[in-house]
């Protein structure tokens, strides 16, 4: 058969991209002829300068037969598609390789350029730098890509924004090594940086550009002189006299400086390793201007006036104090604070609305009094136990009927302190005693009189006695056992009767002549005085009784 008595037609195929040291794989046909009309196959390759290469050939029903004495001899083989399989793919791999298939009465040609990529095998920063200086373009590092085909394009980045050069802030310089043994590219980008304040703590990384590969992020020392300085103080709120007193001199450079001058109240101190100076239990005189500032430019310093709270209280006098009904107290209340103090009152634990009134003393002036006054969170307190005396006086004496009329009861207040005993001159059934209060004590009998006395309460104490007398009646009458009601129906009864008792005595003195004399008897108690006030007192009923 006379191979190239056949007519040619040649289809280019789109080109494919194999992966560095992997099985490549190129399609003959792309199925655009069918298996079952294909004669011959047959791959060749362009081995440069128009001259082929042949690699293998297979003919139908035949088993594939290797025509290359070269390198492919050993890595080249073909599947049931005719797709020509290159095993662990090479630079080398990269060019024109040309299916070739012969059918009834034509030839066909199918190349295909082949290209062969490799990733780096990582991103790395080297040569980095140990810190960065405000202002000063530096180096920052060196990031790697190796072992790439193509090269790989390197961006670096900030806080994840690319970083592009700029000619001032931003310098970027790349370089691409191919190794002659591989044909492989290592691309090293440098970037140089000037750094900002404000870079403190940013990352950095590079990143392959189009692939899924960065280095680790790092961040950098920014170095920068001092600019600011501040005073701190310890405790911040509020300073007072006893605390302990703590300086702290923060400037913003960095690093940051180590040793300080202390100016405590024109006194200068300086300390070394170290931003901090602590004044021991503080007193009302540390009250001042305190400053600080840096050893080698004490024109870079910081200022802060600070105040110690203090308060002092003397209350005079104080503890117990023991005065007269009557007098007057006199308080003395000192303060010595530094700034506004408010004051309270207590007695006996109630707070009270206002300083208490002693230029009279009263018995219920007596008792526990706290003086509480207070600056800022300090707090002092003074007291003093009083204790007002006097004399036990009786200050009323008074009876009242009881409810059922069947005795008298007698009330006998009394003052003083300390409390009055009470006694009576009469005997009786005690009712009660109030509770001993502000000085005063009320004291209650009850008493069933046979005949009218007179009933003396006397009150004593240490300090004197007093005593009273009232009068109390008693009647024997039955109608003065009587409440009012039935005493005034009584007494108009009795009025009928003694009128009944006239008139049939006159009747029958008229009729008779006149003998001997109308007698009464005597009443069951009383004498002709007592007769006369009872006559007036039923009078009296009776005309209340018509009325």
């Amino acid at each position: 058969m006379c191979l190239w008595c056949f007519s040619f037609a040649v289809t280019s195929l789109e080109p494919i991209i194999g992966q560095y040291g992997e099985m490549l794989k190129i399609p003959c046909n792309s199925g655009a002829i069918k298996a079952e009309d294909i004669a011959i196959t047959k791959w060749k390759y362009d081995k440069g300068d128009g001259v082929p290469g042949y690699l293998l050939v297979k003919q139908k029903n035949q088993n594939v037969s290797i025509s290359a004495t070269d390198e492919y001899k050993v890595r080249v083989s073909m599947d049931k598609n005719s797709s020509l399989l290159i095993s662990a793919a090479k630079l080398s791999d990269q060019r024109t390789f040309t299916c070739m298939v012969v059918t009834g009465g034509d030839v066909f040609e199918y190349p295909v350029n082949v290209l062969i990529h490799k990733l780096p095998a990582k991103l790395e920063i080297h040569e980095k730098a140990e810190e960065l200086e405000i202002g000063r373009l530096t180096k920052l590092g060196n990031c790697v890509a190796k072992d790439a085909n193509p090269p790989a394009n390197i961006i670096w980045f900030k806080n994840n924004k690319p970083l592009e050069a700029d000619g001032k802030g931003i310098s970027i310089k790349v370089s691409v090594v191919v190794e002659s043994s591989t044909g492989l590219s290592t691309t090293t980008s440098t970037l140089e940086y000037s750094a900002m304040k404000e870079d403190t703590g940013a990352k950095f990384e590079c990143r392959a550009d189009g692939l899924p590969l960065e280095s680790s992020s790092m961040n950098f020392t920014i170095t920068y002189s001092t600019e600011n300085i501040m005073l701190e103080v310890s405790p911040q709120k509020e300073l007072k006299e006893g605390d302990n007193l703590t300086l702290k001199c923060v400037a913003d450079g960095n690093p940051a400086p180590t040793s300080f001058n202390f100016h405590l109240k024109g006194e200068l101190v300086t300390v070394e390793n170290t931003d901090t100076y602590t004044i021991v239990n503080v007193s009302r005189d540390a009250t001042g201007e305190y400053k600080c500032s840096l050893i080698d430019d004490t024109s870079m310093e910081a200022t802060r006036n600070i105040t110690v709270t203090y308060l002092d209280i003397n209350l005079s006098p104080s503890g117990n104090i023991v005065k007269r009904a009557g007098e007057a107290l006199n308080l003395s209340l000192q303060i010595d604070s530094s700034g506004k103090a408010e004051v309270s009152w207590t007695k006996n634990n109630a707070k009270l609305d206002k300083k208490p009134d002693f230029t009279k003393l009263g018995y219920s002036d007596s008792g526990r009094y706290e003086w509480t006054v207070t600056v800022g969170h300090i707090t002092r307190t003074a007291s003093f136990d009083l204790t007002v005396e006097g004399p036990a006086v009786v200050k009323s004496l008074f009876k009242n009927r009881s409810n059922d009329g069947q005795h008298k009861v007698l009330t006998c207040e009394a003052e003083g302190s300390p409390k009055p005993a009470v006694s009576w001159s009469i005997n009786g059934t005690v009712l009660g005693e109030s509770p001993f209060v502000s000085g005063k004590i009320t004291h209650k009998i009850k008493v069933v009189p046979s005949a009218n006395l007179t009933v003396h309460c006397t009150v004593t104490n240490r300090l004197g006695n007093d005593s009273r007398a009232i009068n109390v009646s008693s009647c024997k009458y039955k109608v003065t056992i009587c409440d009012q009601t039935r005493l005034v129906v009584g007494v108009i009864v009795g009025l009928l009767i003694a009128t009944l008792v006239i008139g049939l005595a006159y009747w029958v003195y008229s009729k008779k002549s006149k003998q001997g004399s109308w007698k009464t008897g005597e009443k069951e108690c009383g004498s002709s005085e007592e007769e006369k006030k009872l006559e007036e007192k039923v009078e009296e009923n009776s005309q209340k009784a018509e009325v």
